[in-house]
């Protein structure tokens, strides 16, 4: 496994950043334009959640290796308020900044493996792998 990369969320260009960061991380592994585009997506979604909801925070990118198989490991992670509902904030629809709401739900579909792990009033971590098919 390489070193890590990461980038952190203060502004909205710090997404950008993010988001390209994730496309060529997603490149270098093997990953079709397609997938880019869905990983390049979910940490769209994930940075903008943190620059919104957490003032501050960081978007991990890992090459992860499970057996034979190659992915992507995404991870988000601040020391926000954290989320009071999780529940709530993974259903469709659901949006407190006035956007889409495809939020917590997109990236869950974006990505095969998704995990919110959240203190409220401590921040929130949230990992979403994609493995190369």
């Amino acid at each position: 496994m390489k070193l890590k990369s990461s980038v952190d969320i203060l502004s909205e260009w710090d997404i950008v950043a993010a988001r390209q960061l994730g496309r060529n991380e997603a490149k270098e592994v093997g990953f079709g334009t397609v997938d880019q585009a869905r990983i390049t997506t979910a940490i769209s979604e994930l940075a903008r959640n943190i620059y919104l909801y957490a003032g501050k925070g960081n978007i991990e990118i890992k090459q992860i290796t499970q057996g034979n198989m190659q992915g992507l490991l995404v991870i988000a992670s601040d020391q926000g308020p954290g989320i009071s509902d999780v529940r709530k904030v993974m259903e469709d629809g659901y949006t407190t900044s006035g956007g889409l709401g495809a939020g917590l739900p997109g990236v869950k579909r974006l990505m095969d493996d998704f995990k919110i792990e959240t203190i409220f009033g401590e921040g929130t971590t949230i990992s979403a792998t994609k493995w190369l098919r």
